[in-house]
């Protein structure tokens, strides 16, 4: 208890440095949450991923389309239960600062093949039933203040054209990370509009998205499907839904990079301030110190109240860092939110935080508890006098 006090003192003597340090530190686990946040928020779409759902792509790039004929032979293969296709749409709405993911799908196929988006069965009937309805996740509508039966309209670029929605659903996710953030609509709309229009993109999608009876079956079910379209003009490549994800990650996997030794270099620079705090306080008490060895304490006493001040003011700045990044999470500009607008903070990175903090502070009082315990009181007598 004699210790614990004395920790307690030690660490808010100076109580401007005191401070100080524990806001520094708060500074530096908010700022590794927060980038932490931003590492996740990229990487959703692969942890939000399915292991029992395929991908099933044009073989020579993403942005080439597959017929509509495949369908039916994808259907064929006894391992499928379900079978969607989407169709990545560009569309503006009102202007292009109002970016957000659109997708034209079949429905009902997709929507079985993703039961991560939960719509009440009233609106996924009118939703179906309905050639211009649509979906929208309940972040888009909150952002647009959308309700249902708006009417949406999005200016196509790569399909021309005018696209006159109706809101028909507002889904919400089944997992904290499901995109609530997209809208979908009938693959059936932008196919009919083609064949008038533009008859040499009709017929055609983006991509299939399977889904198989157990996980063991994705690797044979994906060998199967691109041997059958092996030799077509559009040949396949099927691929597990994550790595699907994981494609566009590894697009930027440079600018993650430079994001994950920002967030350890924000580490570093904290440790480095706190060893120093640390350090002058261990000069400071110097006289204090070889008045506790005088009076029978031990090295490892000694050392026990250096590392656990240290300990104290690291968990206090920790702890206050790990509160202040769920508002400051929430707080991310539009700006950044309509590109990842899965933002929270993850229990990984909560426990991540605070076991950095307990480390920094374990590493910012090794080595003045080192030094306070090799003092020798005769010495220490003469540097003090």
């Amino acid at each position: 208890m004699l210790t614990l006090k004395l920790i307690w003192r030690n660490a808010i003597r100076h109580r401007l440095r005191a401070a100080l340090t524990v806001l520094g530190m708060a500074v530096a686990v908010l700022a590794f949450c927060l980038l932490r946040t931003v590492v996740d928020a990229w990487y959703a779409g692969v942890s939000a991923s399915s292991p029992v759902r395929l991908v099933v792509r044009n073989a020579t790039s993403f942005l080439s389309p597959l017929p509509l004929a495949y369908l039916s032979k994808i259907r064929a293969v006894p391992e499928v239960v379900k079978v969607g296709y989407f169709y990545w749409f560009e569309g503006t709405y009102i202007d292009s600062h109002n970016f957000f993911p659109q997708f034209a799908m079949s429905m009902p196929g997709a929507l079985e093949v993703c039961p991560e988006y939960i719509i009440p069965e009233d609106q996924r009937q009118a939703l179906i039933q309905d050639r211009r309805g649509c979906v929208v996740g309940r972040k888009l509508a909150a952002r647009f203040h959308w309700h249902l039966g708006d009417s949406i309209t999005l200016k196509g670029s790569y399909f021309p054209g005018e696209y006159h929605l109706v809101l028909r659903a507002i889904y919400k996710g089944r997992a904290p990370n499901t995109d609530e953030a997209q809208l979908f609509f009938h693959w059936d709309y932008v196919n009919e509009t083609m064949k008038k229009t533009f008859p040499d993109l009709a017929n055609k999608v983006g991509w299939f998205l399977i889904q198989v009876q157990r996980p063991d079956q994705a690797a044979p079910v994906a060998a199967k499907i691109d041997a059958m379209f092996k030799n077509s003009l559009a040949a396949t490549l099927t691929e597990t839904e994550a790595s699907f994800q994981m494609g566009f990650v590894e697009m930027t996997s440079a600018v993650l990079l430079a994001i994950q030794v920002v967030s350890w270099v924000v580490i570093g620079v904290i440790l480095i301030v706190l060893a120093n705090t640390m350090a002058m306080s261990i000069r400071e008490r110097l006289p204090e110190y070889i008045a506790l060895k005088s009076l029978g304490f031990k090295p490892r006493h000694l050392a026990a109240m250096i590392i656990g001040e240290s300990f104290l003011v690291a968990l206090m700045g920790g702890l206050l860092g790990l509160a202040l990044s769920f508002p400051a999470t929430q707080s991310f500009p539009q700006e950044v939110t309509q590109y990842f607008p899965i933002m929270y903070v993850t229990d990984t990175t909560v426990v991540l935080g605070a076991a950095i903090s307990l480390l920094i502070g374990l590493m910012a009082g090794i080595i003045p508890a080192w030094q306070a315990a090799r003092i020798r009181i005769a010495e220490s007598l003469r540097q003090v006098g």
